[in-house]
């Protein structure tokens, strides 16, 4: 498995523009390999607050057809030259492979 994640530092006040974004429906919500998306936020800072974008594949291979597919590359050439909205602080992606899953007992 690997797991994509996306930390985006947003400016207080515009939380609901970055959630709302990363929550609707996507073309990578039907893409093979892919087994979810998940959103979470943290209002812990005074200064900003975090939005954090994890997407869970099934392989390094799946994420690889992803980011080379059509509709990705279209995605990516839409946006091309647009500039980040000044509410957008810092921006961090980072990419794990899983080593190990333990699950819990759910009661």
């Amino acid at each position: 498995m690997l797991v994509q994640t996306r930390c985006i530092k947003v400016a207080k006040g515009y939380l609901d523009e970055v959630t709302e974004k990363f929550s609707k429906p996507s073309p990578v919500d039907e893409f093979e390999g892919l087994i979810d998306r998940t959103v979470m936020v943290s209002k812990r800072s005074k200064d900003y607050d975090e939005v954090m974008v994890m997407i869970r594949w099934a392989s390094e291979e799946a994420w690889k057809n992803w980011e080379k597919s059509d509709v990705h590359l279209a995605g990516h050439r839409a946006n091309r030259g647009k500039t980040e909205p000044e509410y957008i602080l810092d921006k961090k992606v980072a990419m794990y492979e899983v080593t190990a899953v333990t699950e819990g007992v759910i009661k």
